[in-house]
């Protein structure tokens, strides 16, 4: 397997494609490609129609994945606020690659059998099937086509994000092969000589102690370890430096553990939803997220410090249990609300990845929504990095 990435902040996006893909055919040293991976920023937006020829003039023979975007990410550098352009290019032998478009209204019904989403997709989960999903926000209900593919293929890998750069129905693009299509889903199904392996920094960090669900109404929880999660905030409060009970007022989350079997989580096993709702009188919050009795929860915290806190520990997770690959070649899904806008900087998650993990060739965009697994199950995050490393399998 060899990876290639390639970035160009030129005005017109066929001078944008003709610097990339120079650089891929060098760094490939003119092999043809099996998969082209490109994200176009939303400057190019009247220009979206002509990726599939272009992209197709200048590097033939892969296929063609990807979208719009409200930033790119390419070779290892954040393009943010200024027309960019971001391509992949990768040989990898031995691996199958099925491409799919799907519409909200073709995804089955939720009785449905594993059979109706494998013909959905055009794979079986016997071909141990690892998927690679762009999606459009305003036109397919997201949870519920990751909830289906979870229960059809689970034991697949699935990692992508939202598209992003168009703020109304219709107006963002997704690319796949000699198609632009404005709605849906667009998709590919890996098999054969292939591992992607994922690493989800959610950015936030735990305060306080793990706690039990003792009580809870769909996504209301009423009671903690036999107490209001009032009451048990209160405690947490009291223990907080007075720069975190300042940033409790603005930025504080829930933490819920998904893996029943998993009783001692770490930092990057905790599903991190929004409180939605208080009721002072009552004591109970409203989460951004269904809930059950018996679940690990605790709270958590989110500013830049603790994001890069929180990518540090989960890359260092991630080398803790893997070998650093030559061949491989990394994807990265992360929330419009990260980069720059957060840090104060461009390029804070890739120079940190390329630290951790080597010059290994980086390629994504800046998404409405990122898709990753926490606990074995794929869920849609916000404010989260999501890398998918693709790799041989050993």
């Amino acid at each position: 397997m060899r990876w290639s990435s390639a970035v160009s902040e030129a005005d017109t996006l066929a001078e944008a494609v003709r610097d990339c893909a120079a650089r891929l055919n060098t760094e490939l040293e003119g092999a043809r490609p099996d998969l082209v991976v490109a994200f176009a920023s939303a400057h190019h937006a009247d220009s979206f129609a002509d990726v599939p020829s272009l992209v197709g003039a200048a590097l033939p023979g892969g296929v063609l994945v990807g979208c719009s975007s409200g930033g790119v990410i390419g070779a290892g550098a954040e393009v943010e606020n200024r027309p960019g352009f971001a391509m992949a290019a990768a040989q990898m032998p031995g691996v199958s690659i099925i491409p799919f478009h799907v519409e909200d209204s073709a995804l089955p019904d939720g009785d449905a059998p594993p059979q109706d989403w494998e013909a959905l997709l055009h794979t079986s989960a016997g071909n141990d099937p690892q998927f690679l999903l762009l999606a459009d926000p305003f036109s397919v209900r997201g949870e519920f086509l990751l909830m289906g593919l979870d229960y059809a293929f689970p034991g697949s890998v699935k990692i992508g994000g939202l598209a992003s750069g168009g703020s109304q129905p219709g107006a963002n693009a997704l690319f796949l092969g000699d198609e632009v299509h404005h709605a849906g889903m667009v998709g590919l199904a890996f098999s054969g000589d292939v591992m992607i392996d994922t690493v989800v920094a959610q950015g936030c960090r735990p305060i306080g102690v793990p706690m039990q669900i003792s009580e809870c109404q769909q996504n209301v929880l009423i009671g903690v370890d036999g107490r209001t999660p009032f009451e048990a905030l209160k405690e947490v409060f009291v223990g907080l430096s007075d720069r975190d009970r300042e940033l409790a007022q603005t930025s504080l989350f829930l933490g819920i553990v998904m893996d029943g079997m998993n009783e001692s989580p770490q930092q990057g096993d905790f599903l991190i939803r929004n409180i939605v709702g208080v009721d002072g009188k009552r004591g109970v919050l409203a989460i951004g997220e269904m809930l059950k009795e018996g679940q690990i929860v605790q709270f958590h915290l989110r500013d830049a410090d603790t994001s890069a806190q929180d990518l540090d520990a989960v890359l260092e997770r991630y080398l803790d249990t893997h070998a650093t690959h030559g061949e491989a070649g990394a994807l990265l899904f992360s929330c419009l609300g990260r980069g720059s806008y957060l840090y104060g900087r461009a390029d804070h998650d890739t120079d940190m990845f390329r630290d951790k993990l080597g010059p290994m060739p980086l390629t994504g965009f800046f998404c409405n929504g990122e898709i990753g697994q926490v606990g074995g199950s794929t869920y849609l995050h916000g404010y989260t990095s999501s890398f998918g490393v693709f790799r041989p399998k050993p």
